[in-house]
């Protein structure tokens, strides 16, 4: 084991990009008195759910459906069993990549009967570069402060002894969903409702790392 002085840091960096993606969850429901009709609702309205997010092609990163449901409501104070109607949901999630589309999609899907859209929830791409550059800048802040502590105690680094990465990951700013709760759809040849205007939010990803450094003797006098 050298005898050689260590200098440990910790190096920092926060780094602001703009969202590479946007999420909403789409949820879709029926309300039927029988079951079998509560269901043949919901099929239909989920086609035509997906088959409004699938007309805009490549401006959809991903389509994806999450949980289905056909629940009874038992009717109040009455014996058990005794079912008064039949609500089916169905959720669907969507990753949007071109922001153009955004506001116009999300009024359509309002519009849509019986349809809640819960979102944009804005964020970055898991293998987003912007991660990388974070833990870069955390590294070059770690060498930079231990440097600095290095020349103040009139010594000079002269090897890595180790780096660990004590944690990366994105904290997006506040998420500003908006839902729009159930609508009742335009009928054939009906007007389209007007885009709404969203306005991307800045993401926040934050890097930090731990180093030890050997140095040389200080000179303490």
């Amino acid at each position: 084991m050298s005898d050689a002085p260590v200098i440990s840091v910790r190096g920092e960096a926060v780094v602001m990009a703009e969202p590479e993606i946007a999420l909403l969850s789409v949820h879709v429901q029926s309300h039927e008195s029988e079951r079998r009709p509560a269901l043949d609702r919901l099929v239909e309205r989920n086609q035509r759910c997906l088959d409004l997010v699938r007309s805009y092609g490549e401006a959809i990163e991903k389509l994806e459906t999450g949980e289905l449901s056909i629940t009874p409501l038992i009717k109040y104070r009455r014996r058990e069993g005794d079912i008064r109607a039949y609500q089916g949901t169905v959720q669907i999630k969507v990753t949007i990549s071109d922001f153009t589309v955004l506001g116009e999609l999300v009024t359509r899907l309002g519009d849509l009967e019986r349809t809640s859209v819960d979102g944009p929830a804005w964020a970055l791409r898991r293998d987003s570069e912007v991660h990388g550059r974070a833990a870069r800048q955390a590294a070059h802040e770690a060498v930079a402060r231990a440097r600095s502590y290095a020349e103040a105690l009139g010594c000079r680094l002269t090897g890595l002894v180790e780096l660990s990465d004590e944690g990366l990951g994105d904290r997006p700013g506040p998420v500003m969903p908006m839902a729009l709760g159930m609508a009742a759809a335009a009928g054939p040849g009906g007007d389209e409702p007007e885009a709404i205007d969203l306005e991307p939010a800045a993401q926040t990803v934050r890097a930090a790392v731990e180093a030890r450094f050997t140095a040389t003797a200080p000179d303490l006098g």
